[in-house]
């Protein structure tokens, strides 16, 4: 008799075999736009299932090690990457990874190819979106505040060659904290030319291979607080490729993103050059977080979306109890819920890559403006907390096989645990939507929008779901008008986010469904998915948020 071996899960062809992706682009774009990009996004796809995933595996193989002296003693702080890493940085560039947001060849909906493009290479490629998500936030934040002096570095930022390119690092955690940028040691003093040398450690460095940083520091002198911080540019290395007055201290041993270069830095007279001004660094800064708490939330839901590719394949080549798991009921189910989830943190990803295109090209209205200030934090804090969920049941989906190393499962949910932490906490960003809504009145925006988009669905079969986001609606504006006493806020801002973020995602799940619905559209599961969604998502409501505290 044969043994039994057990088929392992294959990776399809990613572009072709994602119908949320594909029919999300037929809903969105103008079809002469769809036909001249979707040759890239096929190419990309197949590239996600081959080389680029090749590339990545072998990233993550060799993680990056620090060689701090040469054989002489001479101090070097070399950061050895592999072949491979350096092969995606080609990649990333050939793609037009970054560049494709810059060149607006589609005005606004330029973020939307681009973050297609995003969401396709990330989960292949050993999170080297994260250089990628840098080098985008200072090149949006050179774009607004550069000048001359930063044109060059602007232009490799957003170039196509390989040999050009550069990626960018982000330095602002320090020991004193990392969300509490305010709080920033980092000195600034200025030099008999004008311009400045940066004194102090940076903790935590992502890319810490790139050519270039964005930094927080203080001006001698300058208040504290963050309004006394200014942004400063450094570039890395001098003309021989040594690190101008930077030393590195070690490599972060990290949970996950292994091939990921992380580091911690001391900064011993770096040259810098300020950018901006001087002062309300935060402030000025702001232009990056957005950015990369968008590449964040693409991120998440890229990894849920792999996630959920190898559990479904696994579930038609798997056999318990003389049945597929996808033929049993319950394995069934919880794929679905699975999907729906998926589904949802989609959607509203892809709505804030919208606004974002629209703001960057000055065609946001002001309301526009508004809910891309709600729904950025939103979309990044829900979508992080979503991708370690479906990460986890996915594992569990493939029973002990998921839990052993050598299957590249467990990699998984290691990689999307960063995702809560990076770029701000889920406490810290539910705090900042709160700030959103008080002191912009962003939600009512955001309301007269969801109410509208409902009002325009008359698909019979999803009224039972847009009575159930118009319900959640005005149980949110009920909560916001009644939680007035600061500290009764804070206890429930995170149940807030949630509750917006879920209404969101079931407002652009129904408008998708209801225009699928009438088109006939390749994306038979949309209207079972919304009302699952609906159903389940929106179940858990404001009403039984905390109380003030009135004692």
């Amino acid at each position: 008799m044969d043994e039994f071996y057990q088929d392992a899960p294959q990776l399809g062809d990613q572009y072709a075999d994602d119908v949320v992706l594909g029919s999300y682009l037929r809903w969105r774009l103008p079809h002469a736009m769809l036909a001249e990009i979707e040759p890239g996004l096929r190419r990309l796809g197949h590239r996600a299932a081959t080389d680029l995933l090749a590339l990545g595996d072998a990233a993550e193989a060799e993680p990056p090690r620090h060689v701090p002296y040469d054989a002489w003693g001479r101090r070097v702080d070399e950061i050895v990457v592999s072949d491979a890493w350096r092969a995606l940085d080609r990649a990333a560039a050939e793609e037009g990874l970054v560049a494709t947001a810059y060149e607006r060849a589609h005005g606004a909906l330029s973020r939307v190819h681009q973050m297609a493009r995003l969401y396709l290479f990330h989960p292949s490629t050993a999170t080297y979106s994260c250089p990628l998500a840098m080098a985008d936030g200072a090149a949006r934040f050179l774009e607004l505040h550069g000048d001359g002096r930063t044109r060059d570095a602007f232009e490799r930022l957003t170039s196509r060659d390989p040999a050009r390119v550069w990626t960018s690092g982000q330095w602002m955690t320090e020991r004193t904290g990392g969300s509490d940028v305010s709080r920033t040691s980092t000195v600034a003093r200025r030099v008999d030319d004008g311009s400045f040398r940066l004194y102090g450690t940076k903790w935590f460095t992502s890319a810490t291979t790139s050519q270039m940083a964005i930094a927080l520091a203080r001006i001698e002198g300058a208040p504290e607080g963050g309004r006394g911080l200014s942004v400063f540019f450094i570039e890395l290395r001098d003309a021989h490729g040594a690190l101008r007055d930077i030393r590195v201290n070690r490599l972060k041993d990290k949970l996950g993103t292994r091939a990921l270069p992380t580091a911690e830095l001391t900064l011993d007279g770096t040259p810098a050059l300020l950018v901006g001004g001087e002062g309300d660094g935060v402030r000025k800064i702001s232009a990056l977080f957005n950015v990369t708490r968008v590449y964040n939330a693409i991120a998440a839901v890229a990894g849920m979306r792999r996630a959920l590719a190898l559990a479904q394949d696994y579930a038609a080549r798997r056999t318990a109890f003389g049945k597929r798991l996808i033929e049993q009921p319950l394995h069934a189910e919880t794929l679905a819920d699975l999907d729906a989830r998926f589904r949802a943190c989609f959607f509203l990803t892809f709505q804030v890559v919208e606004l974002m295109g629209r703001e960057e090209c000055g065609e946001a209205s002001e309301g526009e403006l508004a809910m891309l200030r709600l729904l950025t934090p939103v979309a990044k804090l829900y979508t992080a907390k979503q991708a370690v969920t479906i990460a986890s049941e996915a594992l569990e989906a493939f029973g002990g096989a998921g839990y052993i190393e050598d299957t590249g499962l467990p990699r998984l949910l290691r990689d999307a645990q960063v995702l809560p932490i990076w770029e701000g906490t889920t406490n810290v960003l539910s705090l900042d939507v709160w700030r959103a809504i008080a002191r912009t009145d962003a939600l009512a925006p955001w309301v007269g929008d969801v109410r509208a988009c409902m009002s325009c669905v008359k698909l019979p079969r999803l009224t039972p779901a847009v009575d159930h986001v118009l319900r959640a609606v005005e149980g949110i504006e009920r909560y916001v008008a009644r939680t007035q006493d600061d500290a009764a806020r804070e206890r429930g801002a995170r149940r807030l986010a949630f509750t917006i973020a879920r209404t969101a995602a079931a407002a652009r799940m129904i408008e998708h469904g209801a225009w699928g619905a009438a088109r006939d559209d390749a994306d038979r599961g949309a209207v079972d998915a919304t009302l699952r969604w609906t159903t389940k998502g929106l179940a858990r409501d404001l009403d039984a948020a905390p109380a003030p505290d009135r004692r």
